[in-house]
């Protein structure tokens, strides 16, 4: 059973995160953690099975839900819809509290066993993204969208974890240059829709992908879920 965030787990979540710049998540910082937060070991472990790794899912939850907020309150009326989803990709890294966080993340969520796990993290931003956006997507292209975007996110951190520029500017038209890729994708799935010559074609797979469909059993309004098997 994963984690979730609870007053306690956010607890062992800041309390961690000092160590994490020097253990990683590892045991050891998982140890300093439950000491740091005033707490037994084994209390620390019924609350996260897996230790330091359910606090570094956590963390990564905890960015996506500030990012919600923030896209919540943001006047994003008279942007083009690029801009928006440059915009959230930005804001996705804006509340990041701690980079060497992530950065021992990546090296976490690269191990063989935790590569599912790490690329569900990267699914469930990309979905947020597009949720908060007000993607109403109802057919084969609810998953086209979150796994170009996740792309995309993967790509932007990795970049950014590199980048010292100042304010991270080299990041900022790193992500424009990749949301224009994806717009230009999305341009050429129209193009090929209308033309003539291609349009039969793009009709047959059409009819191939109709039946696929988002999950159904999911709200509309908050982003989808990707459940690893036990």
């Amino acid at each position: 059973m994963s984690a979730t965030l609870t007053p306690e787990t956010e607890a062992l979540l800041d309390a961690i995160l000092p160590h994490v710049a020097f253990d990683g998540w590892s045991s050891d910082a998982f140890t300093a953690a439950a000491r740091d937060a005033g707490m037994s070991l084994d209390h620390a472990h019924a609350i996260c099975p897996r230790g330091a790794t359910d606090l570094a899912i956590l963390f990564h939850r905890r960015g996506d839900s500030a990012m919600v907020s923030a896209l919540q309150t943001a006047d994003l009326d008279g942007m083009r819809f690029r801009d928006k989803v440059a915009y959230a990709v930005r804001t996705r890294l804006d509340v990041i509290t701690d980079k060497e966080a992530v950065r021992r993340g990546m090296t976490l969520f690269a191990l063989p066993h935790l590569a599912p796990e790490g690329s569900k993290l990267i699914w469930d931003t990309a979905d947020a993204i597009w949720t908060a956006l007000g993607d109403r997507s109802d057919d084969v292209n609810w998953y086209t969208k979150r796994a170009t975007l996740s792309a995309v996110w993967g790509s932007v951190v990795l970049f950014w974890l590199g980048d010292n520029s100042p304010a991270t500017a080299n990041t900022t038209a790193f992500i424009d240059r990749r949301i224009d890729n994806v717009m230009q994708f999305e341009k050429v799935k129209s193009a090929v829709a209308k033309n003539p010559l291609t349009k039969p074609f793009a009709q047959v797979l059409g009819a191939l992908t109709a039946p696929i469909k988002p999950p159904s059993d999911r709200p509309r309004d908050v982003p989808g879920k990707w459940d690893l098997p036990s």
